[in-house]
């Protein structure tokens, strides 16, 4: 199977990021993850995040970045991103509003248009991370994540799938890595069961078909996979991210 880089979601770990950014960015190394997606700086410069990676042979893959950051400062946040050396930016997050049906959705559209225009220009490109609410029907019957890719405003925008969400969403992960070949650089590759409520597990642990969606990823032209837990209920954080890369890369060396 064609082996893809990993990397690690900073949320994931993200109480022992912000005790110890340097400590946990050289444990996420020496577990084999040759990247990270940030959430947020941990109270650090561009500069000192830049130089904490290269120490560590580590690339800063994307990072996910509120939609009122761009619109705050957008200049400002290119910049800094850029000097971290991000390839990708991604919104992690809509509020209802702004989202397909919502007052603001009109609005929005007009904004990612013009974000993701400035990131192409600075070199970057910009994602959108998915949940489940943006599997809800359109009047048409289709799903309004598919409507939202569709329209022009966001020719430019690309998918962050994750792949737990599209799952609990009603979804066929599989089925979705091949709709958005060639639009989903970095795969968000998330597992969970199903108990009172969707509870997030190290990946290999739950409902996510790990071989077949890691195999298609590869198909549909994904730069990376990012390993992503935003809670853990069983287990520690630190322990979960190596249990999840284990698997990842058992699964690619068959």
């Amino acid at each position: 199977m064609e082996k893809l880089p990993i990397a690690a979601q900073v949320y994931s770990v993200r109480e022992e990021a912000a005790a110890d950014f340097d400590g946990t960015m050289a444990g996420l190394s020496r577990m084999g993850y040759e990247g990270v997606e940030l959430a947020g700086l941990y109270g650090k410069s561009p500069r000192e995040i830049r130089a904490c990676l290269d120490k560590y042979g580590m690339q800063a893959v994307s990072a996910h970045i509120p939609l009122d950051e761009f619109l705050k400062d957008l200049d400002g946040t290119l910049k800094a991103y850029s000097e971290i050396g991000c390839r990708f930016l991604a919104v992690p997050w809509l509020d209802s509003e702004k989202w397909y049906g919502g007052s603001g959705y009109e609005g929005l559209l007009d904004s990612i248009s013009e974000i993701a225009e400035r990131c192409r220009q600075a070199g970057i490109q910009l994602l959108y991370h998915n949940h489940t609410f943006e599997f809800e029907k359109t009047p048409e019957g289709g799903f309004q994540l598919d409507a939202f890719y569709e329209d022009p405003r966001t020719v430019q925008l690309a998918a962050e799938l994750d792949l737990c969400w599209v799952k609990v969403g009603g979804a066929d992960p599989v089925e979705y890595l091949n709709k958005y070949s060639g639009r989903c650089p970095v795969v968000h590759v998330k597992d969970f069961v199903r108990e009172d409520e969707v509870t997030l597990v190290a990946v290999g642990d739950g409902e996510l078909e790990v071989e077949a969606v890691i195999r298609q990823a590869a198909k549909s032209h994904a730069g990376w996979l990012v390993v992503e837990q935003d809670d853990h209920k069983y287990g520690n954080p630190m322990e979960n991210m190596k249990k999840s890369i284990d698997c990842i890369r058992s699964i690619m060396e068959k």
